[in-house]
C-alpha cells in the first residue's frame, strides 16, 4: 500500500478521466491520496474531491505563487476549510524565488543599489515586495497550522535560507514536510534536526538528480515520505508525459532499489510515516 502525498487533482489536467486515473491507482498499490490546495479556490476543490472520493484527503493552503493574489480574508477562509474532517494538513505555503523580477540575476533591491539603473532598482523593489509578500502568507498560514494543530506542507524553491529561518520561529509540536525534495543529504539533515520530513517525487528518477538520489538512498526510514506532485515531473519511465498518482509506484521502487530494499518494505514505512503526520481520520 502506498500513498501519494502530494497531488493536484483538481487541476485541469484531471478534468476527462479522474474515475479513471483513481482506478489506475489503486491497480498500482496506490490506495491513498493527499489532493493540495494552492489557493483558496484550489483548497475549496481539494475538499470536494475529498468528500467524493474516499481515498482521497485534501492539504489546504495558498502556494507562494499565488500569495499576491489571496483575498484579504484568506486565512478565515482557510480555517473553515481546514476543521472539515477530511483535511489532513495545511499547504502548500512556503517561499519560492525562482521568478522573481530580475531572478536571473539573482539581484534584489538591496543588491542593486549604488552601480544600478532606475530600472535595475524598481526591478529589485518589486522583487522585494514578492519576497515580503510571500514571507507574510507564509507566517500567517503557519500560525494557523499551530492554532489548529494541523501540519505544514513546505514548497522551497531557491528560497532555503529564508524558508528555514522564518519556519525556526514554529518549533514543535508543528511539524513540516519540504515537498519535492531534491536537495542534498546535508541540507535533508538540517531539516530533519528541526523535526521535519522530506518527500520524494519521480525528480529522484532523474539521471541528472545525483543531489535527491543521494538523499534518498541515506536519509532513514521514518524520515520521509513519497509523491507525484501531479500533473507534475513525471518519473521514469514517464517522465515528460503527464503525472498520475499510478506513478508513485515508479517512484518508490526506484528509491526502494537504491536502499536497497523491497517496495513491501519502503511502502510500508513511508504509509507509516505519512499515517504519523498526517493523522488521517479512522
Amino acid at each position: 500500500m502506498l500513498t501519494d502525498t502530494h497531488a493536484h487533482l483538481d487541476f485541469p489536467d484531471f478534468t476527462d478521466d479522474l474515475p479513471a486515473l483513481l482506478t489506475r491507482a489503486e491497480a498500482a498499490g496506490v490506495t491513498r491520496i493527499l489532493t493540495i490546495g494552492t489557493s483558496v479556490e484550489s483548497s475549496r476543490r481539494a475538499v470536494a474531491l475529498a468528500e467524493q472520493y474516499p481515498q482521497v484527503f485534501a492539504v489546504v493552503g495558498v502556494h507562494p505563487n499565488n500569495a499576491a493574489e489571496a483575498p484579504p480574508d484568506f486565512i478565515q477562509q482557510l480555517r473553515e476549510l481546514a476543521r472539515h474532517p477530511r483535511v489532513v494538513g495545511l499547504g502548500e505555503t512556503g517561499l519560492d524565488y525562482h521568478r522573481l523580477p530580475g531572478s536571473d540575476q539573482r539581484r534584489t533591491a538591496l543588491d542593486v543599489i549604488g552601480d544600478a539603473t532606475t530600472a535595475d532598482l524598481e526591478t529589485g523593489i518589486r522583487a522585494a515586495a514578492i519576497q515580503n509578500q510571500q514571507a507574510i502568507v507564509f507566517e500567517q498560514q503557519l500560525d494557523l497550522a499551530r492554532e489548529l494543530g494541523l501540519n505544514v506542507v513546505i514548497h522551497e524553491r531557491d528560497a532555503w535560507d529564508d524558508t528555514l529561518a522564518i519556519l525556526k520561529k514554529f518549533p514543535a509540536p508543528l511539524r513540516a514536510v519540504f515537498h519535492c525534495f531534491g536537495k542534498s543529504p546535508a541540507h535533508a539533515q538540517a531539516i530533519l534536526d528541526l523535526g521535519h520530513l522530506v518527500s520524494f517525487t519521480g525528480i529522484v528518477t532523474f539521471k541528472n538528480a545525483p543531489d535527491a538520489q543521494a538523499t534518498a538512498r541515506t536519509v532513514a526510514a521514518g524520515n520521509f515520505m513519497v509523491e507525484t506532485d501531479c500533473p507534475f515531473l513525471a518519473p521514469v519511465p514517464h517522465r515528460g508525459k503527464r503525472c498520475e498518482p499510478a506513478h508513485t509506484r515508479h517512484t518508490a521502487e526506484f528509491i526502494a532499489q537504491l536502499r536497497g530494499e523491497s517496495l513491501t518494505q519502503l511502502a510500508a514505512h513511508t504509509t507509516e510515516t505519512a499515517d504519523a503526520f498526517f493523522r488521517f481520520p479512522r
